[in-house]
């Protein structure tokens, strides 16, 4: 049996997703997480072959989280990403981060099984849209990159807390570093996408889907 966790912060997609897992013969859901530092914990916890994430999650996000089993476990535990974002953005911080797999929520019911199984036997697994997304992205090149593609995981990862909320120092919690390092971070930000302010930081975030409104 496969043994698969599944992290997503909304208790009825996690409820689907634990269905469609366990209409598999060979699967089965062994842990379940509500938000990304949970996910870091039931992993340590449980064996897991395979971890399903979502993106878009309270504390840590599912990039941070990819990035953290990747360091942990050496790559031993495959991820797929699994997001509501189709844009080719987030497929490519997504395999940045060292996620082997990434399909959307919509297409997740006819996907997720296949997307397990491919990953789980050493291949990778990007649905039909998020491998024309990146076909779309390579054939555009860098001069046609959107300002939030100019930034970095890191300024993106700051970026998504200062638009939660977060603190300064909260966020230099987070991410083991000076307050002062987050300010030049967030300065950098306010100059790379032309904006004047915390709140519209979190305008921009909204309207770019990094956060829920």
């Amino acid at each position: 049996m496969i043994r698969v966790m599944l992290a997503d912060d909304h208790s009825i997609v996690r409820a689907g997703l634990c269905r469609i897992v366990q209409e598999s013969e060979d699967m089965e859901v062994v842990a379940e997480a509500a938000n990304g530092m949970e996910a870091l914990e039931k992993v340590r916890e449980t064996e897991v072959d395979v971890a399903v994430i979502d993106i878009s999650m309270p504390g840590l996000d599912g990039l941070e989280v990819t990035e953290r089993l990747r360091s942990e476990f050496e790559g031993r535990i495959p991820v797929i990403m699994l997001t509501m974002h189709e844009e080719d953005q987030y497929v490519i911080r997504a395999i940045e981060a060292g996620a082997m797999g990434y399909i959307t929520k919509r297409s997740a019911p006819e996907n997720l099984v296949e997307a397990i199984s491919q990953v789980y036997n050493g291949g990778r697994y990007f649905s039909a849209r998020a491998t024309e997304a990146l076909a779309l992205r390579v054939a555009k090149g860098d001069d046609a990159k959107s300002p939030l593609e100019t930034l970095s995981t890191r300024e993106l990862q700051v970026l998504r807390r200062l638009a939660m909320g977060h603190t300064n120092r909260e966020i230099a919690l987070a991410y083991s570093i000076s307050v002062k390092t987050v300010d030049t971070y967030r300065l950098r930000l306010l100059k790379k996408l032309n904006l004047r302010n915390n709140a519209e930081l979190s305008l921009f975030a909204i309207q770019n889907k990094l956060i829920e409104a």
